[in-house]
């Protein structure tokens, strides 16, 4: 039994020690992204951005799909420390991805932990009124 909870302990200890990415409310990442001082990357499936329209200032690169790091590294002239915010729906995806992200190098990633249609951590996208754009 103390081994198990030895090994629970470190387990949970190397979680803790993980970076998080920095969290970007979804106001924030409209006007950053507009300036041209974030990439902001939404990663959602492409039948999710025709049901609901793209952030205005969004790259769409979907996580689902082959190539997404290499979309990126195209988009940020392959650069591990460009300011990326990525977005998905609510959250949960974008917060997945920025741990992949990180594991993989990249020293720049923001979450809007919002997403598009909100979460506990802000009402969203949509309903902040921010712009969109058709997909397509």
């Amino acid at each position: 039994m103390p081994r198990i909870l030895c090994t629970v302990i470190l387990l949970w200890s190397s979680l803790l020690s993980v970076e998080a990415a920095e969290l970007l409310k979804a106001d924030v990442a409209n006007k950053q992204a507009a300036a041209g001082s974030v990439y902001l990357i939404d990663i959602r499936r492409p039948n999710e951005w025709k049901n609901s329209g793209v952030a205005q200032p969004a790259h769409k690169i979907s996580m689902h799909q082959n190539g997404f790091l290499e979309k990126l590294a195209r988009l940020t002239d392959g650069r591990k420390d460009a300011p990326i915010a990525l977005i998905c729906a609510t959250g949960a995806r974008s917060t997945y991805l920025a741990g992949e992200l990180e594991k993989r190098g990249f020293t720049n990633i923001l979450n809007v932990s919002e997403g598009m249609f909100g979460s506990q951590a802000g009402p969203g996208w949509l309903r902040r009124n921010l712009p969109t754009k058709p997909h397509g």
